[in-house]
């Protein structure tokens, strides 16, 4: 999104849970685009409460799978926020060997780009 659309917006990464370590095969694909993920770090909503986000601040909740679809929907009772369902494939553990995996984090990453761009416009900041 930052890569995309620069400052224009405030956007934060959260999941259902907090796994911590992003996946090497996301690094990878997502340097290919010139995307430096290596350094993130996946909290929860509940770390995004507890580290001090009002969550109320937020206007969108983006879910990418049907149990982050639930734990916003959970959020919209306590706080005003529009849930968007973007329905990817999670490429974690579906190919054998390394090109095969490549190949579909590739997909997720490419369904994730196309989603964004239908949704929020072409990439506003000058693309490498």
């Amino acid at each position: 999104m930052k890569k995309f659309y620069g400052q224009t917006c405030y956007v934060q990464s959260a999941g259902v849970k907090s796994d911590m370590e992003v996946d090497g095969f996301a690094i990878a694909v997502a340097q290919e685009l010139g995307i430096e993920i290596s350094r993130h770090r996946v909290r929860s909503f509940e770390e995004m409460m507890d580290w001090g986000d009002d969550l109320g601040g937020f206007d969108l909740v983006v879910a990418l799978s049907p149990a982050s679809q639930r734990h916003a929907l959970e959020l919209t009772r306590v706080f005003h926020l529009d849930v968007e369902y973007w329905p990817v494939m999670d490429p974690s553990g579906l190919a054998e060997g390394r090109e095969a995996k490549l190949a579909a984090y590739r997909q997720t990453r490419d369904q994730i780009r196309d989603r964004m761009i239908e949704r929020f416009g072409p990439p506003t900041e000058p693309q490498d």
